[in-house]
């Protein structure tokens, strides 16, 4: 076995990538802290062709030199838009026919493993802050929550990481509808 060389990814430009077919799934970042979650969360989007991404609240925007040292350029690839109330992101997808779902432990969540993926369906996934999670009052207005199973202690995950998660389940759900 061989490790691949980078010229050997096949890695897409700026441009290919801004026009390849995304995943029908767009982020909802609320009140989130870390500027390295931030930019962690933009190269997973990056990695899988994710939709976009709305920074909201007290979410750090690019150009930020924190973002960029774990966003790897990421921030120059997936769309973004910063707006400063979530409830009114979340309001506006809906109003577009986008399924939003907040990504917490609350009474009647799916967990991720036994969530279904709808044919010709575009997700919103609502991820909250470090401390506090996604907000009541966001949570309330999401047409679902997804819950991530833990068997641990700490029944908590670090933002990005969930962000990780909860994309590479969807994005392979989403591939096996289309195959």
């Amino acid at each position: 076995m061989r490790k691949l060389e980078n010229s050997e990814l096949d890695r897409k430009s700026i441009e290919d990538f801004k026009q390849s077919e995304k995943t029908p799934i767009i982020l909802v970042l609320d009140d989130i802290r870390s500027l390295h979650n931030i930019g962690s969360v933009f190269r997973t989007a990056d990695a899988f062709l994710i939709e976009k991404i709305y920074l909201c609240g007290i979410t750090a925007t690019p150009p930020n030199k924190e973002i960029h040292k774990t966003a790897l350029g990421a921030t120059e690839t997936v769309t973004w838009e910063h707006c400063e109330s979530v409830i009114e992101v979340i309001e506006r997808l809906k109003k577009d026919n986008v399924t939003t779902l907040a990504i917490e432990q609350v009474e009647s969540a799916v967990f991720l493993d036994d969530f279904k993926v709808k044919k010709e369906m575009k997700y919103a996934l609502v991820f909250g802050n470090e401390v506090y999670g996604v907000s009541q009052d966001a949570v309330a207005i999401c047409d679902g929550c997804i819950e991530i199973p833990q068997l641990g202690t700490k029944h908590s995950l670090n933002i990005s990481v969930s962000a990780g998660i909860v994309i590479w389940d969807l994005f392979v759900k989403v591939k096996q509808l289309d195959n």
